[in-house]
């Protein structure tokens, strides 16, 4: 009975090892079927990049304003009210729980 199996064994292997790496390629972590998962990370990541390089250009620029070279008086104004707590009594102060 081996006899007429044996012939059969390789073809056989091959089959299903063409079947385990089909099976992964579409179900596996980077499959066919996650790769509209992927698409949505990429749009969110792309997203949060866009808004943490604003919020550097906005530190950069504020951090421009402060140096010895170009001090904005507002600016630095504004830095030591919220830094000692201190507000000048036309301003209108709303205080937020941190």
């Amino acid at each position: 009975m081996l006899a007429y199996v044996r012939p059969f064994l390789p073809t056989t292997a091959l089959i299903l090892l063409i079947v385990y790496f089909g099976f992964h390629a579409f179900t596996g972590d980077r499959g066919i079927l996650t790769s509209s998962q992927r698409d949505e990370t990429l749009v969110a990541k792309t997203r949060e990049l866009a808004q943490v390089r604003a919020e550097r250009q906005d530190l950069e620029m504020r951090a421009r304003l402060l140096r010895d070279t170009s001090l904005s008086a507002d600016l630095l104004e504004e830095r030591a009210r919220s830094l000692l707590g201190f507000a000048d009594p036309r301003d209108y102060v709303i205080r937020m729980k941190p």
